[in-house]
């Protein structure tokens, strides 16, 4: 909760009194022990607060005991959930005023604990108080009141547990790509399996095909196309030989290769990117430590008025002087007790979640939802988040006196025998038209260039202008037409039969058919619209000013995505980033509402406060509706509960007692209480109907 706490042990944060989390959670799963001692003490104690509640409420009714008895069994019946289930709560009130920093648990300890030590002496010493305050043969007694807030209180803290345990999800999902071991080649050619902790800087390690790169490095020998979409967010493999630079936890596709490693350990690509999701998560937003200080403030000024109450009633009230001080000030914390204040936001966050999943959006947290509706500036990605994320045939254009048809058939004919996305996509676009394909007679991969083979007897090569200059073939007539495909972003392949080139193939990253009319209704909410990829620049340009962006960025890597978020909140803009690859997950954590596609990776969607399920931009729209409605209930819900406070402190207190002899007791402090929560409740749920 607050970055500034270091220990090196477990604990509880000496400010706000919440656990302790590590730095950096560990891969292997473990179970949080503070969240099952919660739950272990919240299911033991339920059917002890269902009792007394039952036994407070219709207990007169049913007269299974006399009034004087029932106090006696509510009290056996609440101590081991006042003792045992709420100690905790009552450790980190005492830790709140020992550290000076009065907090929530402040107020909770406090009113919690008036709340059962007033009834335990109503209960053991009725004589003590005055006859007024006897009630169907018995000192009211609010036992109730303090089992009640007690499992409230647990449930509220098992949920946000399970919660705040989600937030480390997204770097153990980073830590989980790095393969365990690398295969290294020892100066005597011999290889041999080692874990990746004993892999050091200048080490030769053969990485095999399907197998991920160990660590970051250069290839020495061999050549193969590596998937690094995971890190970059590039859609198609990207050829690698000697020479050439590899990053750790990228998939070898379909060479061998022999690399020396440059980066290890805590230097590789993937453990900066750990590093930086990791730091972004710890960062907080002002607005909280905002609702720190007021909290503080606000218990402050409770706790001091309930003093003030005992002293005055005490010193200056009618006899008994010190049991009016006592009970009143017991009425003071009993309704300033913040349940209503506690509900307030959750309830509103509880029913606005369900909502947005229902609609496709899921929202990790409450900061989510109170700041997407303040973004005026959106940060998107473009493979897999603008785009569909993975190749699709764009369109082909034959050469003079050339059938169309005949080029995407033999193309596809040839392209059977790979299997590369490009050539896969090529290959569906001829099945999809109904072509008769023919089965290749030779087929040739040529690494990085294309391929060659013969097909019904022609000899075909299909591949990038250098495999044309090797095969002798002309390209002049189409280059114009190829240099436009190529503005556009696409990938595109040149078909020569029998050296004589028969048209050109292009293959793109095709951009969702939602993308434009999202981009559209976030253009005239007056946000500015930034694009940031790890594509070239050329084909960053054509897609931005397609969609009509306002700024975008080329080759960025995620550091550079990072950078691009702070320099935008250093401007005092409130930014949102969408993205769906692992490469987005820092800027995605840094950035005031990050939003995944929950068509992209585990490790996006941890890393970001909202996923839109469907990977549908236009749920950004619905989003932000949301966030308003919710942040608008919300401030209702907090101004029911101050409204409570506001009329119940002043009559708790006896401000009123000398003008219109009015005495809020505890029970009616009680009361005042849970109409005060049952009315946050019910406009929370309003939510539901939109």
């Amino acid at each position: 909760m607050h970055p500034e706490v270091r220990q090196d042990h477990p604990g509880n944060c000496p400010k706000c009194g919440m656990t302790l989390e590590p730095l950096l959670p560990e891969l292997k799963e473990e179970e949080n022990p503070e969240l099952q001692d919660f739950q272990r003490r919240f299911w033991w104690t339920l059917p002890l607060t269902v009792v007394v509640t039952l036994l407070a409420m219709v207990g007169h009714r049913l007269q299974l005991f006399e009034m004087a008895t029932q106090s006696w069994v509510e009290m056996v019946l609440t101590l081991p959930v006042a003792l045992w289930a709420g100690w905790p709560f009552f450790v980190r009130g005492v830790q709140s005023v020992v550290n000076r920093s009065p907090n929530m648990w402040t107020l909770i300890g406090l009113g919690t604990g008036a709340a059962f030590a007033y009834s335990v002496v109503a209960t053991v010493s009725p004589q003590v108080f005055p006859a007024s305050f006897q009630a169907m043969g018995r000192v009211a007694v609010y036992f109730e009141a303090a089992v009640v807030i007690i499992s409230l209180t647990l449930l509220g803290q098992i949920l946000e547990l399970k919660a705040r345990s989600q937030t480390s999800a997204a770097i153990k999902s980073l830590l989980g790509l790095a393969p365990k071991t690398a295969r290294r080649i020892d100066e005597h050619g011999v290889e041999i399996d080692v874990p990746l902790t004993h892999v050091h800087v200048g080490d030769l390690l053969r990485v095999r095909p399907g197998e991920k790169v160990p660590v970051d490095g250069v290839v020495v020998e061999g050549r193969s196309a590596v998937d690094e979409a995971m890190l970059t967010g590039e859609p198609v493999p990207v050829v690698k030989g000697p020479g050439d630079k590899v990053i750790g936890a990228t998939m070898n596709t379909n060479g061998a290769l022999v690399m020396r490693s440059e980066r290890v350990g805590s230097s590789t690509m993937l453990a900066q990117i750990v590093q930086l999701v990791a730091q972004a998560q710890r960062s907080r937003a002002p607005m909280q430590r905002m609702a720190d200080h007021v909290a503080g403030y606000f218990v402050l000024a409770v706790v001091g008025i309930a003093v003030l109450t005992l002293l005055v009633w005490g010193l200056f009230g009618p006899e008994p002087s010190w049991v009016y001080g006592l009970v009143n000030a017991v009425a003071v914390l009993i309704i300033a007790c913040p349940c209503a204040l506690g509900l307030a936001t959750p309830m509103s966050i509880m029913v606005a979640t369900g909502r947005g999943a229902t609609s496709g959006v899921l929202f990790r947290d409450a900061a989510a939802i109170e700041n997407l509706r303040k973004i005026d500036a959106l940060i998107i990605d473009k493979t897999g988040t603008l785009t569909e994320g993975r190749p699709a045939f764009d369109r082909l254009v034959a050469a003079p006196g050339v059938q169309e048809s005949d080029v995407l058939r033999l193309a596809a004919s040839l392209d059977q025998g790979s299997e590369h996305p490009l050539a896969e996509a090529i290959v569906k676009e001829a099945r999809s038209r109904g072509l008769p394909l023919s089965k290749p007679e030779s087929f040739e991969s040529g690494t990085g260039i294309g391929v060659r083979g013969v097909v019904e007897g022609r000899q075909l090569a299909l591949g990038n202008t250098a495999l044309m200059e090797q095969s002798g073939v002309e390209v002049k007539a189409l280059l114009p037409a190829a240099e436009a495909l190529r503005a556009e972003g696409a990938s595109v392949m040149h078909l020569a039969a029998d050296g004589k080139l028969m048209g050109l193939l292009a293959v793109s990253d095709p951009i969702k058919p939602s993308t434009p009319e999202a981009l559209t209704a976030l253009r005239e909410s007056g946000i500015l619209m930034v694009m940031a990829t790890g594509d070239g620049l050329t084909t960053a340009k054509a897609v931005g000013a397609r969609l009509g962006f306002d700024v975008v960025h080329g080759e960025v890597q995620p550091a550079d995505k990072l950078a691009l978020v702070q320099s935008l909140q250093d401007q005092g803009r409130v930014v949102a980033m969408a993205g769906d690859g692992i490469n987005d997950a820092p800027a995605l954590a840094k950035a005031d509402v990050g939003i995944a596609m929950g068509t992209g990776t585990d490790v996006a969607m941890n890393s970001a406060q909202v996923t839109l399920v469907k990977g549908d931009l236009r749920g950004i729209s619905t989003a932000r509706a949301l966030s308003e409605a919710t942040v608008g209930n919300m401030k209702q819900n907090l101004m029911f509960a101050f409204v409570y406070n506001a009329l119940g402190i002043p009559i708790a207190s006896g401000l009123l007692y000398p003008f219109t002899g009015w005495l809020l007791s505890p029970m009616m402090a009680a009361l005042a209480m849970s109409l005060s929560s049952a009315s946050v409740i019910t406009n929370a749920l309003r939510l539901r109907r939109g």
